[in-house]
């Protein structure tokens, strides 16, 4: 299982049309072949800051998703509303 990890910044101001977006193509993630969960977060002491984490079975999994129509579906949802670009890295479990 791989832990993708991305750190999404929105505008000021922004907030409610970002999480509008995401409820809009979150399926298109979220059923996505290789996902085991996933899971947005909106920051308290950072509000314009939403952290998405999301299980996958693979990198090859994650890969797969970024390489689909999905793909294009998700991004046209919530890339309108980024800052910049999302930080995102991958995590493996310590066992």
């Amino acid at each position: 299982m791989i832990l993708e990890v991305a750190l999404i910044d929105v505008p000021a101001g922004s907030e409610q049309a970002f999480e509008d977006g995401y409820r809009s193509v979150k399926a298109a993630l979220g059923e996505a072949p290789g996902v085991r969960s996933m899971r947005m977060t909106h920051g308290i002491e950072s509000p314009t800051r939403f952290v998405l984490l999301v299980e996958w079975e693979s990198l090859e999994a994650h890969q797969a998703f970024r390489d689909s129509d999905r793909f294009a579906v998700w991004r046209s949802g919530i890339g309108p509303h980024f800052a910049g670009p999302p930080l995102v890295e991958h995590f493996a479990d310590v066992d």
